[in-house]
Protein backbone atom coordinates (compact mmCIF):
# COMPACT_ATOMS: atom_id res chain seq x y z
CA UNK A 1 0.00 0.00 0.00
CA UNK A 2 1.06 3.41 -0.76
CA UNK A 3 2.56 5.67 1.95
CA UNK A 4 -0.19 8.50 1.08
CA UNK A 5 -3.10 5.66 0.60
CA UNK A 6 -1.68 4.09 4.47
CA UNK A 7 -1.96 7.43 6.06
CA UNK A 8 -5.04 8.90 4.74
CA UNK A 9 -6.93 5.76 5.68
CA UNK A 10 -5.48 5.94 9.62
CA UNK A 11 -6.62 9.46 9.42
CA UNK A 12 -10.11 8.40 8.28
CA UNK A 13 -9.98 5.85 11.00
CA UNK A 14 -9.30 8.62 13.43
CA UNK A 15 -11.84 10.81 12.78
CA UNK A 16 -14.49 8.16 12.28
CA UNK A 17 -13.69 7.16 16.17
CA UNK A 18 -14.15 10.43 16.67
CA UNK A 19 -17.08 11.34 15.14
CA UNK A 20 -19.12 8.40 16.85
CA UNK A 21 -17.24 9.66 20.40
CA UNK A 22 -18.97 13.16 19.51
CA UNK A 23 -22.26 11.78 18.16
CA UNK A 24 -21.79 13.36 15.28
CA UNK A 25 -23.64 12.75 11.42
CA UNK A 26 -22.91 14.12 7.82
CA UNK A 27 -24.05 17.62 8.07
CA UNK A 28 -26.84 18.46 5.29
CA UNK A 29 -27.00 21.22 3.14
CA UNK A 30 -30.07 23.93 2.05
CA UNK A 31 -31.34 24.16 -0.83
CA UNK A 32 -28.82 27.35 -1.87
CA UNK A 33 -25.94 24.67 -1.94
CA UNK A 34 -26.88 21.62 -2.37
CA UNK A 35 -25.81 21.84 -5.78
CA UNK A 36 -22.07 23.55 -5.47
CA UNK A 37 -22.06 26.72 -3.18
CA UNK A 38 -19.43 28.27 -5.11
CA UNK A 39 -18.22 29.93 -1.95
CA UNK A 40 -17.39 26.33 -0.34
CA UNK A 41 -13.66 25.22 -0.10
CA UNK A 42 -13.22 22.72 -2.79
CA UNK A 43 -11.11 20.28 -2.75
CA UNK A 44 -8.64 18.62 -5.50
CA UNK A 45 -9.86 14.94 -6.56
CA UNK A 46 -6.06 14.09 -5.97
CA UNK A 47 -5.34 10.56 -5.20
CA UNK A 48 -5.15 11.13 -1.56
CA UNK A 49 -8.71 13.10 -1.32
CA UNK A 50 -10.18 9.99 -3.25
CA UNK A 51 -8.48 7.04 -1.55
CA UNK A 52 -10.11 8.65 1.62
CA UNK A 53 -13.32 9.81 0.25
CA UNK A 54 -13.95 6.12 -1.02
CA UNK A 55 -13.21 4.82 2.16
CA UNK A 56 -15.95 6.56 3.53
CA UNK A 57 -18.65 5.01 1.27
CA UNK A 58 -21.14 2.68 2.68
CA UNK A 59 -21.47 -0.02 0.09
CA UNK A 60 -24.52 -1.24 -0.57
CA UNK A 61 -26.05 -4.34 -0.59
CA UNK A 62 -26.59 -6.94 -3.37
CA UNK A 63 -25.15 -8.56 -6.03
CA UNK A 64 -22.18 -7.63 -8.75
CA UNK A 65 -24.06 -4.93 -10.17
CA UNK A 66 -24.09 -3.05 -6.99
CA UNK A 67 -20.49 -2.95 -6.88
CA UNK A 68 -20.14 -1.55 -10.68
CA UNK A 69 -19.49 2.08 -11.50
CA UNK A 70 -22.42 4.74 -11.25
CA UNK A 71 -22.27 8.27 -12.16
CA UNK A 72 -25.02 10.27 -11.26
CA UNK A 73 -25.16 13.53 -14.06
CA UNK A 74 -27.26 16.82 -14.58
CA UNK A 75 -29.57 16.07 -11.49
CA UNK A 76 -27.95 15.99 -8.52
CA UNK A 77 -29.44 13.11 -5.46
CA UNK A 78 -31.34 15.44 -2.98
CA UNK A 79 -34.54 16.85 -1.82
CA UNK A 80 -36.46 18.89 -4.06
CA UNK A 81 -38.39 20.54 -0.97
CA UNK A 82 -35.25 21.33 0.95
CA UNK A 83 -32.03 20.80 -1.42
CA UNK A 84 -30.61 18.58 1.17
CA UNK A 85 -28.25 16.20 -1.05
CA UNK A 86 -28.71 11.94 -0.36
CA UNK A 87 -25.54 11.53 0.65
CA UNK A 88 -27.14 7.82 0.50
CA UNK A 89 -27.47 7.82 -3.42
CA UNK A 90 -23.78 9.70 -3.67
CA UNK A 91 -22.01 7.45 -1.66
CA UNK A 92 -23.89 3.55 -3.52
CA UNK A 93 -20.59 2.37 -3.71
CA UNK A 94 -16.80 3.31 -3.54
CA UNK A 95 -17.00 4.08 -7.74
CA UNK A 96 -20.28 6.64 -6.88
CA UNK A 97 -19.73 10.08 -8.07
CA UNK A 98 -22.34 13.25 -9.75
CA UNK A 99 -21.25 15.65 -12.79
CA UNK A 100 -23.04 18.21 -13.25
CA UNK A 101 -22.12 22.05 -13.18
CA UNK A 102 -21.31 24.83 -10.35
CA UNK A 103 -25.23 26.09 -9.94
CA UNK A 104 -24.44 28.65 -7.98
CA UNK A 105 -21.59 30.36 -9.78
CA UNK A 106 -23.19 29.92 -12.73
CA UNK A 107 -26.70 31.25 -11.62
CA UNK A 108 -24.40 34.74 -10.38
CA UNK A 109 -23.54 34.93 -14.08
CA UNK A 110 -26.62 34.81 -15.69
CA UNK A 111 -28.35 37.34 -12.71
CA UNK A 112 -24.92 39.77 -13.76
CA UNK A 113 -25.26 39.41 -17.15
CA UNK A 114 -28.95 40.53 -17.18
CA UNK A 115 -27.66 43.56 -14.82
CA UNK A 116 -25.31 44.29 -17.25
CA UNK A 117 -27.07 44.61 -19.77
CA UNK A 118 -29.92 46.57 -18.27
CA UNK A 119 -26.93 48.86 -17.22
CA UNK A 120 -25.60 49.49 -20.41
CA UNK A 121 -29.73 49.48 -22.14
CA UNK A 122 -32.14 51.16 -20.11
CA UNK A 123 -32.99 54.14 -21.73
CA UNK A 124 -33.73 51.91 -24.46
CA UNK A 125 -35.26 49.06 -22.86
CA UNK A 126 -37.39 50.88 -21.05
CA UNK A 127 -40.32 50.34 -23.97
CA UNK A 128 -43.08 52.81 -22.67
CA UNK A 129 -40.52 55.23 -20.99
CA UNK A 130 -42.21 54.90 -17.52
CA UNK A 131 -39.19 54.49 -15.62
CA UNK A 132 -40.18 51.37 -15.04
CA UNK A 133 -37.99 48.03 -16.16
CA UNK A 134 -40.17 45.32 -15.53
CA UNK A 135 -38.83 41.79 -16.81
CA UNK A 136 -40.50 38.47 -17.00
CA UNK A 137 -39.49 35.38 -15.51
CA UNK A 138 -39.54 31.63 -17.04
CA UNK A 139 -39.19 29.16 -13.79
CA UNK A 140 -38.65 25.62 -15.30
CA UNK A 141 -39.17 23.08 -12.26
CA UNK A 142 -40.36 24.80 -8.31
CA UNK A 143 -38.15 21.56 -7.39
CA UNK A 144 -34.76 21.11 -9.13
CA UNK A 145 -32.05 23.19 -7.48
CA UNK A 146 -30.84 24.35 -10.57
CA UNK A 147 -34.05 25.89 -11.24
CA UNK A 148 -33.99 27.41 -7.71
CA UNK A 149 -30.42 28.29 -8.08
CA UNK A 150 -31.56 30.72 -11.33
CA UNK A 151 -34.20 32.18 -9.93
CA UNK A 152 -32.39 33.51 -7.13
CA UNK A 153 -29.36 34.56 -9.13
CA UNK A 154 -31.46 36.78 -11.40
CA UNK A 155 -33.45 37.74 -8.32
CA UNK A 156 -30.58 38.43 -6.58
CA UNK A 157 -28.55 40.43 -8.95
CA UNK A 158 -31.69 42.70 -9.90
CA UNK A 159 -32.04 43.16 -6.31
CA UNK A 160 -36.11 42.42 -6.50
CA UNK A 161 -35.11 39.12 -4.18
CA UNK A 162 -36.95 39.02 -0.82
CA UNK A 163 -35.39 36.73 1.77
CA UNK A 164 -37.10 33.72 3.10
CA UNK A 165 -35.64 31.72 5.71
CA UNK A 166 -31.96 33.11 5.11
CA UNK A 167 -31.98 32.48 1.58
CA UNK A 168 -33.93 34.67 -1.53
CA UNK A 169 -37.49 33.39 -2.42
CA UNK A 170 -37.44 30.94 -5.57
CA UNK A 171 -41.62 31.16 -5.14
CA UNK A 172 -43.00 31.93 -8.62
CA UNK A 173 -44.85 34.84 -8.03
CA UNK A 174 -47.90 34.48 -10.78
CA UNK A 175 -48.38 38.53 -11.92
CA UNK A 176 -47.34 41.03 -10.31
CA UNK A 177 -48.12 44.47 -12.06
CA UNK A 178 -48.54 46.79 -9.36
CA UNK A 179 -45.09 45.62 -7.78
CA UNK A 180 -47.15 44.48 -4.63
CA UNK A 181 -46.43 40.74 -4.54
CA UNK A 182 -44.76 39.34 -1.41
CA UNK A 183 -42.34 37.00 -2.54
CA UNK A 184 -40.25 39.48 -4.84
CA UNK A 185 -39.99 43.42 -4.10
CA UNK A 186 -39.56 46.72 -6.60
CA UNK A 187 -35.60 47.48 -7.03
CA UNK A 188 -34.63 50.66 -7.72
CA UNK A 189 -31.17 51.48 -10.28
CA UNK A 190 -29.58 54.95 -10.72
CA UNK A 191 -28.15 55.14 -14.40
CA UNK A 192 -26.52 58.07 -15.52
CA UNK A 193 -28.35 60.59 -13.28
CA UNK A 194 -31.61 58.98 -13.26
CA UNK A 195 -33.43 56.08 -10.94
CA UNK A 196 -35.34 53.46 -12.83
CA UNK A 197 -37.75 50.68 -10.72
CA UNK A 198 -37.24 47.09 -10.98
CA UNK A 199 -39.83 44.86 -11.26
CA UNK A 200 -40.50 41.18 -11.88
CA UNK A 201 -44.10 41.83 -13.43
CA UNK A 202 -44.96 37.64 -13.98
CA UNK A 203 -43.10 34.26 -13.39
CA UNK A 204 -44.74 30.52 -13.54
CA UNK A 205 -43.43 27.18 -13.50
CA UNK A 206 -43.20 26.05 -16.81
CA UNK A 207 -45.14 22.33 -16.64
CA UNK A 208 -47.29 21.22 -19.05
CA UNK A 209 -50.76 19.17 -18.39
CA UNK A 210 -48.96 15.94 -18.27
CA UNK A 211 -46.65 17.30 -15.64
CA UNK A 212 -42.98 17.68 -17.63
CA UNK A 213 -41.47 20.86 -16.65
CA UNK A 214 -38.93 22.94 -17.87
CA UNK A 215 -41.42 22.78 -21.28
CA UNK A 216 -41.27 25.01 -23.85
CA UNK A 217 -44.12 25.40 -25.72
CA UNK A 218 -45.71 25.76 -21.97
CA UNK A 219 -43.70 28.92 -22.09
CA UNK A 220 -44.51 29.97 -25.22
CA UNK A 221 -47.70 30.06 -24.48
CA UNK A 222 -47.25 32.12 -21.37
CA UNK A 223 -45.56 34.53 -23.44
CA UNK A 224 -48.48 35.49 -25.54
CA UNK A 225 -51.05 35.75 -22.38
CA UNK A 226 -48.44 37.88 -20.47
CA UNK A 227 -47.77 40.37 -23.82
CA UNK A 228 -51.50 40.26 -24.01
CA UNK A 229 -51.47 41.44 -20.28
CA UNK A 230 -48.56 43.78 -19.88
CA UNK A 231 -48.05 45.09 -23.53
CA UNK A 232 -45.22 47.72 -23.55
CA UNK A 233 -44.21 47.07 -19.85
CA UNK A 234 -42.10 44.17 -20.42
CA UNK A 235 -38.70 45.10 -21.24
CA UNK A 236 -36.70 41.77 -20.48
CA UNK A 237 -37.58 38.21 -20.97
CA UNK A 238 -35.31 35.92 -18.44
CA UNK A 239 -35.52 32.09 -18.62
CA UNK A 240 -34.28 29.15 -16.30
CA UNK A 241 -32.97 27.39 -20.06
CA UNK A 242 -32.60 28.14 -23.30
CA UNK A 243 -35.25 25.73 -24.65
CA UNK A 244 -38.00 28.07 -22.56
CA UNK A 245 -35.84 30.78 -23.66
CA UNK A 246 -36.02 30.31 -27.49
CA UNK A 247 -39.81 29.49 -27.27
CA UNK A 248 -40.65 32.96 -25.99
CA UNK A 249 -37.77 35.03 -28.37
CA UNK A 250 -39.63 33.02 -31.45
CA UNK A 251 -43.04 33.54 -30.27
CA UNK A 252 -43.13 37.04 -29.07
CA UNK A 253 -39.83 38.78 -27.71
CA UNK A 254 -38.09 38.78 -31.12
CA UNK A 255 -40.32 41.09 -32.82
CA UNK A 256 -40.59 43.15 -30.66
CA UNK A 257 -37.24 43.63 -30.01
CA UNK A 258 -37.16 42.93 -26.03
CA UNK A 259 -34.04 41.07 -25.37
CA UNK A 260 -33.82 37.91 -23.68
CA UNK A 261 -31.58 35.84 -21.46
CA UNK A 262 -31.56 31.88 -21.12
CA UNK A 263 -29.17 29.71 -19.81
CA UNK A 264 -27.20 26.16 -21.67
CA UNK A 265 -25.19 27.79 -24.67
CA UNK A 266 -27.87 25.62 -27.60
CA UNK A 267 -26.48 26.67 -30.32
CA UNK A 268 -29.99 28.08 -31.77
CA UNK A 269 -29.62 30.26 -28.23
CA UNK A 270 -26.69 31.23 -29.28
CA UNK A 271 -27.04 32.12 -32.90
CA UNK A 272 -30.55 33.63 -32.07
CA UNK A 273 -27.71 36.52 -30.58
CA UNK A 274 -26.91 37.82 -33.61
CA UNK A 275 -31.33 38.76 -33.88
CA UNK A 276 -31.33 39.90 -30.66
CA UNK A 277 -31.34 37.00 -28.44
CA UNK A 278 -29.69 39.01 -25.17
CA UNK A 279 -27.68 36.55 -24.08
CA UNK A 280 -27.12 32.41 -22.25
CA UNK A 281 -24.80 31.20 -20.07
CA UNK A 282 -22.74 28.21 -21.34
CA UNK A 283 -22.74 25.18 -18.30
CA UNK A 284 -19.43 23.92 -20.24
CA UNK A 285 -21.47 20.96 -21.48
CA UNK A 286 -18.42 19.61 -23.13
CA UNK A 287 -16.82 19.21 -19.71
CA UNK A 288 -19.68 18.14 -18.47
CA UNK A 289 -20.27 15.01 -21.14
CA UNK A 290 -16.72 14.31 -20.53
CA UNK A 291 -16.53 13.81 -16.88
CA UNK A 292 -19.72 11.91 -17.12
CA UNK A 293 -17.81 9.43 -18.65
CA UNK A 294 -14.42 9.72 -17.73
CA UNK A 295 -15.47 8.80 -14.37
CA UNK A 296 -16.88 5.72 -15.24
CA UNK A 297 -13.54 5.11 -17.83
CA UNK A 298 -11.47 4.90 -14.86
CA UNK A 299 -13.77 3.07 -12.49
CA UNK A 300 -13.47 0.64 -15.40
CA UNK A 301 -9.60 0.89 -15.69
CA UNK A 302 -9.00 0.44 -12.32
CA UNK A 303 -6.85 3.75 -12.38
CA UNK A 304 -6.74 7.05 -10.05
CA UNK A 305 -10.41 8.96 -10.54
CA UNK A 306 -8.01 11.93 -11.35
CA UNK A 307 -6.67 10.43 -14.37
CA UNK A 308 -7.52 12.71 -17.39
CA UNK A 309 -9.58 14.95 -15.07
CA UNK A 310 -7.15 16.82 -12.91
CA UNK A 311 -3.36 14.71 -13.93
CA UNK A 312 -2.77 14.26 -17.71
CA UNK A 313 -3.53 10.28 -18.69
CA UNK A 314 -1.19 8.78 -21.01
CA UNK A 315 -2.97 10.15 -23.95
CA UNK A 316 -2.44 13.77 -22.40
CA UNK A 317 -5.84 14.39 -21.75
CA UNK A 318 -6.18 16.90 -19.05
CA UNK A 319 -8.15 19.49 -17.08
CA UNK A 320 -7.80 22.64 -15.62
CA UNK A 321 -9.10 22.76 -11.89
CA UNK A 322 -10.52 26.00 -11.14
CA UNK A 323 -10.95 27.13 -14.90
CA UNK A 324 -12.77 23.82 -16.29
CA UNK A 325 -14.32 22.40 -13.26
CA UNK A 326 -14.00 21.92 -9.34
CA UNK A 327 -13.93 19.05 -7.27
CA UNK A 328 -16.04 18.17 -3.83
CA UNK A 329 -14.90 15.36 -2.59
CA UNK A 330 -17.12 16.09 0.43
CA UNK A 331 -20.19 15.74 -1.73
CA UNK A 332 -18.39 13.39 -4.40
CA UNK A 333 -19.41 15.78 -7.00
CA UNK A 334 -17.42 17.39 -10.29
CA UNK A 335 -18.60 20.76 -11.08
CA UNK A 336 -18.12 21.89 -14.23
CA UNK A 337 -17.81 26.08 -14.53
CA UNK A 338 -19.99 28.24 -16.27
CA UNK A 339 -18.93 30.88 -19.00
CA UNK A 340 -21.03 33.74 -19.76
CA UNK A 341 -22.19 34.18 -23.81
CA UNK A 342 -23.00 37.55 -24.85
CA UNK A 343 -22.67 39.60 -28.24
CA UNK A 344 -19.04 40.03 -27.38
CA UNK A 345 -18.04 35.91 -27.66
CA UNK A 346 -20.97 34.27 -28.87
CA UNK A 347 -19.01 33.55 -32.13
CA UNK A 348 -16.80 31.39 -30.15
CA UNK A 349 -19.51 28.89 -29.00
CA UNK A 350 -21.68 28.33 -32.48
CA UNK A 351 -21.12 24.53 -32.24
CA UNK A 352 -22.46 23.09 -28.57
CA UNK A 353 -21.39 19.56 -29.77
CA UNK A 354 -17.62 20.12 -30.31
CA UNK A 355 -15.11 18.02 -28.01
CA UNK A 356 -13.70 20.21 -25.52
CA UNK A 357 -9.99 20.49 -27.14
CA UNK A 358 -7.79 19.95 -23.77
CA UNK A 359 -9.76 16.42 -23.40
CA UNK A 360 -9.94 15.42 -27.07
CA UNK A 361 -7.65 12.70 -28.00
CA UNK A 362 -8.02 9.11 -28.18
CA UNK A 363 -7.87 6.23 -25.44
CA UNK A 364 -5.46 3.13 -26.11
CA UNK A 365 -7.70 0.25 -26.34
CA UNK A 366 -5.14 -1.62 -25.11
CA UNK A 367 -5.19 0.46 -21.74
CA UNK A 368 -8.84 1.05 -21.79
CA UNK A 369 -10.52 -2.38 -23.78
CA UNK A 370 -14.21 -1.74 -24.94
CA UNK A 371 -17.00 -1.88 -21.91
CA UNK A 372 -20.16 -1.34 -21.88
CA UNK A 373 -22.00 1.59 -20.40
CA UNK A 374 -26.33 2.01 -19.46
CA UNK A 375 -26.87 5.77 -19.74
CA UNK A 376 -30.25 7.55 -20.02
CA UNK A 377 -31.60 11.07 -20.68
CA UNK A 378 -34.90 12.06 -18.13
CA UNK A 379 -36.61 13.32 -21.09
CA UNK A 380 -35.70 12.58 -24.72
CA UNK A 381 -37.51 15.90 -25.46
CA UNK A 382 -35.55 18.01 -23.74
CA UNK A 383 -33.68 20.54 -26.04
CA UNK A 384 -30.29 20.83 -24.47
CA UNK A 385 -29.65 17.13 -22.99
CA UNK A 386 -31.00 16.02 -26.73
CA UNK A 387 -29.34 18.29 -28.35
CA UNK A 388 -26.15 19.17 -26.70
CA UNK A 389 -25.67 16.70 -24.12
CA UNK A 390 -26.39 13.21 -25.59
CA UNK A 391 -24.14 14.64 -28.95
CA UNK A 392 -21.44 14.99 -26.62
CA UNK A 393 -21.71 12.23 -24.94
CA UNK A 394 -21.82 10.28 -28.25
CA UNK A 395 -18.32 12.30 -29.19
CA UNK A 396 -17.00 11.21 -26.21
CA UNK A 397 -17.84 7.63 -26.00
CA UNK A 398 -15.33 6.70 -28.84
CA UNK A 399 -12.79 8.10 -27.66
CA UNK A 400 -12.97 6.01 -24.12
CA UNK A 401 -13.67 3.11 -26.11
CA UNK A 402 -17.46 3.05 -24.33
CA UNK A 403 -20.30 1.76 -25.95
CA UNK A 404 -23.19 3.33 -24.72
CA UNK A 405 -27.02 2.04 -24.98
CA UNK A 406 -28.71 5.75 -24.83
CA UNK A 407 -32.01 5.25 -23.12
CA UNK A 408 -34.88 8.62 -23.18
CA UNK A 409 -37.57 9.20 -20.77
CA UNK A 410 -41.01 11.01 -21.54
CA UNK A 411 -39.83 13.58 -18.75
CA UNK A 412 -42.55 12.44 -16.71
CA UNK A 413 -42.36 9.07 -14.61
CA UNK A 414 -39.27 7.65 -13.45
CA UNK A 415 -40.84 4.26 -14.41
CA UNK A 416 -40.83 5.22 -18.75
CA UNK A 417 -36.96 4.63 -17.87
CA UNK A 418 -36.58 2.09 -14.79
CA UNK A 419 -38.58 -0.49 -16.70
CA UNK A 420 -35.90 -0.79 -19.39
CA UNK A 421 -33.46 -1.49 -16.67
CA UNK A 422 -34.06 -4.66 -16.31
CA UNK A 423 -31.12 -6.22 -17.10
CA UNK A 424 -28.05 -4.42 -15.67
CA UNK A 425 -25.62 -7.57 -15.64
CA UNK A 426 -25.50 -7.00 -19.50
CA UNK A 427 -23.31 -3.46 -18.50
CA UNK A 428 -20.03 -2.65 -16.74
CA UNK A 429 -20.79 0.87 -15.36
CA UNK A 430 -24.39 3.37 -15.43
CA UNK A 431 -25.04 6.73 -15.79
CA UNK A 432 -28.18 7.92 -14.37
CA UNK A 433 -30.29 11.62 -15.20
CA UNK A 434 -33.49 10.96 -12.75
CA UNK A 435 -36.71 12.63 -13.83
CA UNK A 436 -36.68 13.88 -10.03
CA UNK A 437 -33.81 14.37 -7.73
CA UNK A 438 -35.78 12.35 -4.72
CA UNK A 439 -36.13 9.14 -6.73
CA UNK A 440 -31.98 7.25 -6.80
CA UNK A 441 -33.60 4.64 -5.12
CA UNK A 442 -35.87 4.08 -8.19
CA UNK A 443 -32.56 2.99 -9.76
CA UNK A 444 -30.22 1.79 -6.95
CA UNK A 445 -32.64 -0.63 -5.53
CA UNK A 446 -32.39 -2.72 -8.86
CA UNK A 447 -28.81 -2.62 -8.81
CA UNK A 448 -28.69 -4.44 -5.75
CA UNK A 449 -31.06 -7.00 -6.97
Amino acid sequence: MKRSKLLSLLLVGALSASLVACGSASGSTSGDTANSASTETTDSASTETTDSASSETTDSTGGENSKKPLVWFNRQPSNSSTGELDMTALNFNENTYYVGFDANQGAELQGQMVLDYIKANAATIDRNGDGVIGYILAIGDIGHNDSIARTRGVRSALGTGVDASGVIDASPVGTNADGSATVVQDATLDIDGKTYTIRELASQEMKNSAGATWDAATAGNAIGTWSASFGDDIDVVVSNNDGMGMSMFNAWAKDNKVPTFGYDANSDAVAAIAEGYGGTISQHADVQAYLTLRVLRNALDGVDVNTGIGTADAAGNVLEEGVDYRYSAEERSYYALNIAVTADNYQDFMDSTKVYAKVANQLDASTSPAKKVWLNIYNASDNFLSSTYQPLLQNYDDLMNLTVDYIGGDGQTESNITNRLGNPGEYDAFAINMVKTDNATSYTSLLQQ
